[in-house]
């Protein structure tokens, strides 16, 4: 049987011309605009990508006129295809921009893939995007006559090898100081409130994937002066979950802090331009004599690990 590990994540913008498809499609999933009428969901869409892709186009043109997201994928799946050998096909789908899944699934069952293993790059779950790739995956594989077998996994953030990655890039950060003169923040993509409320459980478990990190920092020497929990990327007037970041910066008393960003395992528009450029303002207009970001686990050699044993555990 002939099988492959599909990759699943948001995507971003490959260029600038891109930067419409990109909000156009995010707004129009019906996860992330959660309203009964798909007329009302173009409509909002439309409008959103109206007055935010000036803005939009404009940060990506700070951060080399595309998102590095993809790049960093193709990285990562050259170097998970190394690692695990010729015995299975690696590839990737983004959500909103090419790689699409219509053109993926083609491919795939053009070469005579029968088995995937879908691995939705998102630690923690969310219906706002674990739900909405692995979904996306199976509509489009139904659409197109695919009758592939599929085994998928929700969320992985409990891994032990993750973690250590994590680690990894903590002592990146703070490269030859020590870790009790930095408070460390977890900084993860907010999300509305009210679809928490609901039942999605991705703040319960950002929250405890912060309690494992902050168990394996101690024992890996690492003792922060403070360990916090905040949220970024709020769009519209809509109550998130909080704390924060800026508020997290603003009360602060220690002005050196390291940020995380826990929900994220490629760099992209929220860490390169948000968190290393729009918040590095913010620290450096409150005084901050260190404001260093975390980088993402990327094609780092213990996430290029972690993803082949989640393969193995799904065998």
């Amino acid at each position: 049987m002939k099988e492959a590990i599909l990759l699943l994540n948001m995507g971003g913008p490959n260029n600038l011309g891109e930067v419409e498809m990109f909000l156009h499609n995010m707004f129009n999933d019906p996860y992330i605009i959660r309203t009964k009428s798909s007329l009302l969901r173009r409509f909002i869409a439309g409008m959103i990508t109206l007055t935010r892709a000036e803005k939009s186009q404009d940060i990506y043109r700070q951060i080399g006129g595309k998102s590095p997201l993809v790049g960093h994928t193709r990285a990562l799946v050259a170097s998970l295809q190394k690692y695990i050998g010729d015995e299975i096909v690696v590839d990737f789908i983004m959500r909103y921009t090419p790689p699409m899944a219509n053109e993926v699934c083609k491919r795939l069952q053009e070469q005579g893939i029968e088995k995937v293993y879908l691995i939705p790059l998102y630690p923690q779950y969310s219906s706002t995007t674990t739900q909405s790739s692995l979904d996306d995956f199976e509509i489009t594989a139904h659409a197109i006559g695919w009758e592939v077998i599929t085994v998928e996994i929700k969320h992985f953030f409990a891994h032990e090898t993750y973690n250590r990655c994590l680690i990894e890039r903590i002592k990146e950060a703070l490269q030859d100081e020590t870790a009790e003169s930095f408070d460390i923040i977890f900084s993860a993509h907010g999300l509305p409130q009210k679809i928490v409320d609901q039942g999605d459980p991705y703040q319960r478990q950002v929250i405890a994937h912060v309690e494992l990190i902050k168990t394996m920092m101690l024992k890996s020497g690492l003792h922060f002066n403070g360990v916090h929990v905040a949220y970024q990327s709020k769009v519209g007037p809509m109550k998130w979950l909080e704390p924060s970041l800026e508020s997290t910066l603003h009360e602060l008393k220690n002005k050196r802090a390291i940020i995380v960003p826990i929900a994220f395992t490629i760099d992209n528009s929220e860490t390169d331009f948000e968190l290393s450029l729009e918040y590095a303002e913010v620290a450096d207009h409150l005084g901050y004599e260190a404001y260093r970001v975390c980088r993402c686990p990327n094609d780092h050699p213990l996430f290029v690990q972690t993803l082949s044993e989640l393969y193995q555990k799904m065998k």
